[in-house]
């Protein structure tokens, strides 16, 4: 038996296939990405198995490329040679709000519910949903679950969760759920796995496009720098992060719309908007734009000052975790932030750094750091399908 699980965005869906062996989640054996479904787009299916990748352009339907492409995964998925029989669609969703603070099998209901979520992170969870509903017209006969990003943050106390608001906002949702939770609780598990240390005090970095820091005790997040939304916190690709809300008061007294203020917040800003180049930490860096090299030492300062706070929350650090597209490959940007840490016992070995790519578990931190500090791949696919096989106890 098999899990296939599904994180569906704008314009790409990415998928990997995971064994299950008396209940236990292996590591992918298929994966890919399905591009190409914004409107007017040329799908395309794309696919590795055994260390093989091969594409395969796909007939646009009119209006419904979504559907046409899974129908031609479904295809795939049945003819391809020894692979597991497939028993759910685990679904990567962006925020459960107060809803949902564990993992669903979806029904009507629960979409309708998850609808009334999309503002809080409108560049993702209206996406997951329409993933959701072309899978269950792809694969009727198959339970559909959704795991939430938000799920892994329901330990935060509420003197972390709340907002210094009126009581009254509080009690309509208005508090800090954070995100990236698949990636954490995959993270935390791949520490524990491998240090002792890890049951203690530890710091954990995901750093790509979307960023965020998540301070955890016991396994357990106590303090995450994302809050309400996906746009609070670190610097991000395009998304600023923090921001005095007086900004936002300021653009709207210049006669700024909430569809602009949207498109500046979650589009135009971060990386982008301060280098004025690119949203790629890697075209960054081969970047000689002065403006490129700031964009770049502002992220690595955010991230260094997020981790003030957030050392602060747990009384010390025992555990440094890199991960996300950033954390597992700039060597640079591991390098720079660790260097800045020095204060706190951080010791980093250098060419354990350099030889670090992402591609497994390793330590970089020298003998003599006081704080481990560790590269982690992370799996957010195997983490969804794990919490289907336990929410339908598939042996």
């Amino acid at each position: 038996m098999a899990v296939l699980s599904v994180n569906a965005g704008s314009s790409t869906l990415k998928f990997s296939l995971h064994p299950v062996a008396q209940g236990q989640v292996l590591p992918s054996v298929l994966s890919g990405t399905i591009e190409g479904l914004e409107p007017g787009g040329q799908p395309r299916l794309g696919w590795t198995q055994g260390g093989h990748t091969q594409q395969l352009p796909l007939a646009a339907a009119p209006g419904d490329a979504f559907g046409a492409a899974l129908a031609r995964l479904g295809v795939l998925l049945a003819e391809l040679p020894g692979l597991p029989r497939l028993t759910a669609v685990a679904h990567r969703v962006v925020h459960g709000g107060q809803l949902y603070s564990a993992s669903v099998q979806v029904t009507d209901e629960v979409l309708t519910q998850l609808a009334t979520l999309n503002s809080l992170a409108p560049l993702h969870q209206p996406h997951n949903l329409q993933g959701i509903r072309a899978f269950q017209q792809a694969f009727p006969d198959l339970p559909q679950v959704a795991c939430f990003d938000t799920a892994f943050h329901t330990t935060l106390s509420t003197l972390d969760a709340g907002f210094a608001l009126p009581r009254a906002l509080t009690a309509q949702g208005v508090r800090r759920y954070g995100f990236h939770g698949l990636s954490y609780q995959y993270i935390m598990g791949a520490l524990q796995a491998s240090s002792p240390r890890a049951q203690g005090r530890v710091l954990m970095a995901h750093l790509g496009n979307g960023a965020s820091l998540c301070a955890a005790q016991g396994g357990r997040s106590v303090s995450t720098s994302m809050g309400f939304s996906a746009l609070d916190g670190l610097m991000m690709g395009t998304r600023s992060g923090s921001l005095d809300a007086g900004v936002l008061l300021y653009l709207l007294e210049q006669g700024w719309d909430h569809d602009r203020l949207q498109s500046l917040l979650y589009k135009q800003s971060g990386l982008l908007g301060v280098s004025g180049v690119s949203a790629d930490m890697r075209r960054l860096r081969a970047s000689d734009s002065a403006d490129a090299r700031f964009a770049v030492d502002m992220f690595t300062h955010r991230v260094v000052r997020e981790t003030g706070a957030m050392v602060a929350c747990l009384q010390g650090l025992d555990v440094l975790a890199f991960s996300g597209g950033i954390g597992e490959h700039d060597v640079r940007l591991r390098a720079d932030v660790c260097e800045r840490l020095r204060w706190l016992g951080v010791r980093m070995d250098a060419s354990a750094n350099q030889a670090a790519t992402g591609d497994a578990v390793c330590p970089i931190h020298a003998a003599d750091s006081a704080v481990e500090v560790w590269v982690v791949p992370t799996d957010e696919g195997r983490v969804a399908a794990l919490e289907a096989v336990d929410l339908l106890k598939i042996q």
